[in-house]
């Protein structure tokens, strides 16, 4: 247990320099236990998310709209993907994204609206639970592809779906009882770090750290084979400015903590998970759009 603890302190603990759209979208990547292994064999998921950036935020307080030229950013983020756990100790994972996005902008005192969407960057990680029999500590690594196009005209480099750059990705998570053995309470902690390796077109995207700390009782039974388990969850995000002559560092990097009240149905092999995440507190450089609200929900099914 004391292993396990270090190198989740470690992963926690990793350098911070964070991700390619001042969004925030990378916290959709960290929070519910459905997407943590659950046991070997293959696992398919589904993942819809949703983000209205609405309100000028300048360090940790409301600005006014006239202080941005952005005036609205609206995306539908969704990624079908593959998770294979080939035994207790190793597994992958691959994701595929499609992203919709709604932009309104002042453009040289013009009014531009620009509505777009496409593939985005594929994530490819691996994980190691070798930690303990029943799997539930493990650490994350990968990449993120730069696949996704991040040429489309009218977008600024940090509102592009895609990046252009490759990134590392490394994370890890933990599941454990609250309050030891017989406690009808559980929890998990998550935690995952993007960082570029690769850059193309003077456009470095800052890295992102985002962690999900999560709390919940026994799942309610409904019926045979039907339970419902509701779920607290804090979620953290760090991120530092964008870097390279085509970014706008000085109204890039924030640091935010959200409240995620979720629910968990499952239904045999089948778990649908969804979430509602308000910001409780965050401090952003400059002027940045910010979503009052934000939503998940997330669908997987063990073959």
């Amino acid at each position: 247990m004391s292993l396990r603890r270090l190198i989740v302190v470690l992963v926690l603990c990793a350098p911070l320099r964070l991700w390619a759209c001042a969004c925030g979208c990378g916290v959709f990547e960290v929070g519910g236990s459905e997407m943590l292994p659950q046991g070997t064999g293959t696992q398919l998921f589904y993942q819809a998310s949703y983000l209205d950036q609405t309100d000028n935020w300048s360090g940790t307080s409301r600005a006014p709209a006239a202080d941005n030229d952005d005036k609205h950013i609206r995306t539908l983020y969704q990624s079908v993907g593959l998770r294979h756990m080939f035994g207790r100790d190793w597994g992958f994972s691959i994701s595929v994204p499609y992203d919709q996005r709604h932009f309104s902008t002042i453009d040289d005192g013009i009014p531009s609206v620009i509505d777009h969407g496409q593939i985005g960057d594929i994530r490819i990680t691996g994980m190691y639970t070798g930690f303990s029999g029943d799997m539930s500590s493990g650490l994350t690594f990968g990449l993120k592809l730069a696949n996704g196009d991040w040429k489309v005209p009218g977008f600024d480099r940090d509102t592009q779906i895609g990046t252009g750059s490759t990134d590392l990705l490394l994370g890890g998570y933990h599941q454990f009882r609250i309050g030891g053995l017989g406690s009808d309470w559980s929890g998990f902690a998550d935690v995952q770090l993007d960082t570029p390796i690769s850059t193309q077109g003077g456009y470095r995207p800052g890295t992102e750290l985002n962690a999900a700390f999560g709390a919940y009782p026994n799942a309610w039974r409904l019926a045979s084979g039907v339970e419902l388990t509701p779920m607290l969850q804090a979620l953290g995000s760090l991120r530092r400015p964008d870097g390279g002559t085509a970014s706008d560092a000085p109204n890039t990097g924030y640091a935010r903590l959200l409240a995620a009240p979720g629910l968990e149905l499952r239904v045999k092999r089948l778990r649908v998970f969804a979430d509602i995440e308000a910001p409780l507190w965050q401090n952003v450089r400059g002027n940045q759009l910010i979503a009052p609200w934000q939503a998940k929900i997330t669908l997987s099914l063990r073959l």
